[in-house]
């Protein structure tokens, strides 16, 4: 469809499908009258895809790096497929599994996120899911899917090549081809009898290689069991191990705070003493300055006293001495 805008064209094919008719339909009277017939005639023959592949449209043009990553890693495994090597099998299978899921998801979210889609219990999840597992068989629905114009969803329920899915990638001039194909003739796939053979035994060697891989898938899943299991055991080991440990610190800490308790307890005592102490003291010191005071007092009549004899003395002997003198 090289005249029609690649946006416009998304545009469309991210609307719900109860709404896609009534918007194709405007998009074409709306070309009609910018005199564009040609747009318009292409705008008219695309179709409305079923909600299954619209929700897969939706997803390649709202998350086009995820269904990119999806493309990527089918080209891998189809390689390990063809190659039958069995470990790169294994990994890409395992990775297989985990984007599909994230892109059903992803898928949900999306919808979730439109005003019209369908309720999520009404969305046919299992549809898309197969689709997505297609692209991981067939390179055509890989792009197709890639395109996001999708028709109709597709389903795969093996590994290895295999015919194209009753899947369609929308352009203009899809009607116009199936008017100019001629019709099969009967017996015209007679040419290759051997075909069928091979695809034959390369599918029972491809779903071999899938039952060894899902065997290898057990065993490893057995092998993690194992290890967790002793893991466990050891977490558990460690905790109860902890947990006999925090008993007995627990108890330490209850006599620390009794030793601590009871220090304090005399601690209290010995200032109350201390207090009592000083204070007697501070009266011992009082009582030793006023007696200090008494004895200077004391000290200094007594030296009055003594001087007041001796003056006294001193008199009396000079009388005595006149009055021998006078006899």
């Amino acid at each position: 469809m090289p005249d029609l805008s690649a946006e416009l064209v998304q545009q469309l094919y991210r609307t719900p499908p109860d709404r896609f008719v009534a918007a194709r339909d405007a998009a074409v009277a709306e070309a009609r009258q910018a005199g564009d017939p040609t747009t318009a005639r292409q705008l008219a023959r695309l179709r409305r895809p079923t909600v299954a592949a619209w929700l897969v449209n939706l997803l390649a043009i709202r998350r086009p790096e995820l269904v990119a990553d999806l493309v990527q890693l089918a080209d891998a495994l189809r390689v390990a497929q063809r190659e039958l090597r069995g470990p790169r099998l294994r990994e890409l299978s395992a990775q297989r599994r985990a984007v599909v899921g994230a892109l059903v998801a992803e898928v949900r979210k999306l919808a979730a996120a439109e005003p019209d889609a369908p309720p999520a219990s009404r969305l046919p999840l299992a549809e898309v899911e197969g689709t997505l597992n297609a692209a991981f068989s067939d390179v055509e629905v890989a792009e197709q899917v890639r395109a996001g114009r999708l028709l109709r969803a597709a389903s795969y329920a093996g590994f290895g090549e295999v015919p194209r899915p009753q899947l369609r990638l929308v352009t203009g001039d899809d009607e116009e081809r199936e008017k100019e194909r001629p019709a099969r003739r009967p017996g015209a796939q007679r040419g290759r009898p051997e075909a069928a053979p091979r695809t034959d035994r390369a599918a029972e060697r491809a779903e071999q290689a899938e039952r060894a891989a899902q065997r290898a898938a057990r065993a490893e899943r057995a092998r993690q069991r194992r290890a967790l299991d002793r893991e466990l055991a050891k977490a558990q080991a460690d905790q109860e191990r902890a947990e006999t440990e925090l008993t007995e610190a627990t108890g330490q800490e209850r006599d620390g705070v009794a030793v601590l308790d009871r220090l304090e307890a005399e601690l209290a005592e010995l200032e109350r003493r201390r207090a009592v102490a000083e204070q007697d003291l501070s009266r011992a010191k009082l009582a030793r300055r006023a007696a200090e005071r008494a004895v200077t007092v004391a000290r200094r009549r007594a030296g009055e006293v003594e001087a007041a004899v001796e003056a006294l003395a001193a008199e009396e002997g000079d009388a005595d001495a006149g009055g021998g003198a006078a006899d």
